[in-house]
């Protein structure tokens, strides 16, 4: 019989390339996404009017399905083990549906497959972030969410470069009206098989820990419940509802950009989800817990969610408006039907596949600036290039040097998706470390719907319908997301590190 080691073990390089290789299809599949959905769209007949509104449904899906799949996966222990059973499902389910969605005949299929494809990545895509908090010590944590920006930064260059790759070797990139391009459908039935055969790959070459040794193991503090005050917590859902009641009828009223209504709508939704757990009193079921852990979270998920917001609107304001500025600074043009701007979009195209794949490099560099100047600083660091990088192209004006400024957007982008949940797991006793990877998504989700309402305003009534300024906002915001990380508390194995010579 052999003993069970005191503190959980640390992974060898290729363990840990194992566990997180199934991000590369995850990604495959996202990018897959990204960069053709808004085309599928519009081979069936959607107008640009219609284009935010069918898009809306992927982040709106993440912000219910994470929490749940996180919640269900802390309590789940089967042959196939705790998260890999989530894995499985969500990547068969998001192959299906990357096999059908060029196939659709309408363009309400394609909305619909759409939401079920986002809805089964993020059932596979949460208990990955859950796992390597699972899996690895404090001090190896920092590397293994590097490793998934690694294969998150691959994974976006070639899954968007594909159509691209496949019309170069002759597979025809155009078709008749409403039917989407050969080039599109060999590209999705491409990543369905990467998507499924990368997760395969991290459950057949990856254990799990029982529970029970996680929580043997576990190097966080547990987590103190706040104080309940009934009264007091069904006056605040009570304002949360009014409020957004009360912006739904300015949208409605005003007339103002339809995207309003979701977010009017989620502010009256959590409020009416917080009078409904009010109302439950002492009992007890997966919606009561998930609304005690949103409000019990620990100090340092509400100082990283201040951080994520600004990263994360940063971000949108980036993927939203790049094309605009970029046409309209770098190559004169406003007109989507110029030479100019469609030279200029396709370089857009360019650059955002140059800042995955700076990512991706960045990925290998992290984890040596954890250990140098530990987890905070280098996220700082990270994210001060990555708002330098935006607040550049406002400057540059020739746009091969474009690609100057992505190298800091790359290492930023890095930085975004490993060093913040580097930060947060510490702070995650092992049985909530799903279910809190869950509802983090929610910092992750809001700020981007918080742009796509206001950013179209904020342009509108102060910078001219300019959308460079869009990115100057972007990389300020970057600046504030480095700056507010100071405010979170360095797990103690990465601050030792850091100071140690």
């Amino acid at each position: 019989m052999t003993a069970t080691p005191t503190a959980k073990p640390t992974l060898t390089f290729w363990q840990i390339w194992n566990m997180c290789f199934g991000f590369l299809g995850i990604q495959f599949g996202f990018a897959l996404q990204n960069s053709n959905a808004s085309r599928i769209f519009q081979t069936l007949g959607a107008s640009m009017d219609d284009i935010p509104m069918l898009w809306i449904a992927a982040p709106l899906t993440g912000l219910i399905v994470q929490p749940i799949v996180g919640y269900l996966s802390d309590r789940t222990w089967t042959g196939l083990g705790r998260r890999r059973p989530y894995f499985l499902v969500g990547a068969i389910l998001a192959s299906l549906a990357l096999f059908a969605m060029p196939n659709s005949p309408v363009l309400w299929m394609a909305a619909g497959l759409l939401w079920i494809l986002d809805a089964s990545i993020n059932i596979s895509m949460e208990p990955f972030r859950a796992f390597v908090g699972d899996q690895l010590p404090v001090k190896q944590r920092a590397s293994g969410y590097a490793m998934q920006s690694f294969f998150i930064g691959v994974g976006s260059v070639v899954a968007s470069l594909l159509p691209w790759l496949l019309a170069k070797f002759g597979v025809a990139n155009t078709a008749g009206p409403g039917e989407v391009p050969a080039t599109v459908h060999y590209a999705f039935y491409f990543g369905g098989a990467v998507l499924l055969g990368a997760i395969v790959w991290t459950i057949a070459t990856t254990r799990e820990y029982p529970p029970e040794r996680l929580q043997a193991w576990d190097e966080a503090p547990p987590i103190a419940p706040r104080a309940r005050d009934a009264a007091r917590m069904r006056a605040t859902a009570l304002a949360w509802l009014v409020i957004g009641l009360g912006f739904v009828a300015a949208v409605w009223t005003r007339g103002w950009a339809r995207e309003l209504y979701v977010l009017g709508g989620l502010i009256a939704g959590y409020g009416v989800a917080l009078l409904v757990r009010t109302m439950m009193g002492g009992a007890t079921s997966g919606f009561a817990n998930i609304m005690d852990d949103l409000y019990d979270m620990p100090p340092t998920m509400r100082q990283l969610a201040v951080v994520q917001f600004f990263s994360w609107f940063a971000l949108f304001a980036m993927w939203i408006y790049t094309t605009g500025a970029v046409t309209q600074v770098h190559f004169g043009s406003t007109d989507p039907t110029s030479a100019a701007y469609n030279e200029g979009a396709n370089w857009v195209g360019v650059l955002f596949a140059a800042y995955n794949g700076f990512a991706a490099l960045a990925a290998i560099v992290i984890p040596w600036m954890v250990k140098r100047w530990g987890l905070r600083t280098s996220h700082l660091i990270n994210a001060v290039l990555g708002g330098l990088g935006l607040l550049s192209i406002a400057v540059i004006r020739d746009p091969q040097w474009l690609l100057l400024s992505m190298v800091g957007v790359g290492f930023a982008w890095a930085s975004i998706l490993s060093l913040p949940y580097a930060l947060l797991s510490d702070s995650l006793p092992a049985g909530k470390m799903g279910v809190y990877m869950g509802i983090f998504n929610f910092f992750i989700v809001i700020p981007q719907l918080v742009a796509a309402s206001l950013l179209g305003l904020m342009l509108k009534l102060f910078f001219g319908n300019q959308p460079i300024y869009a990115l100057v906002i972007g990389g300020v915001s970057l600046i504030v997301a480095g700056l507010c990380v100071l405010r979170v508390r360095e797990p103690a194995a990465h601050a030792a590190a850091a100071v140690s010579p």
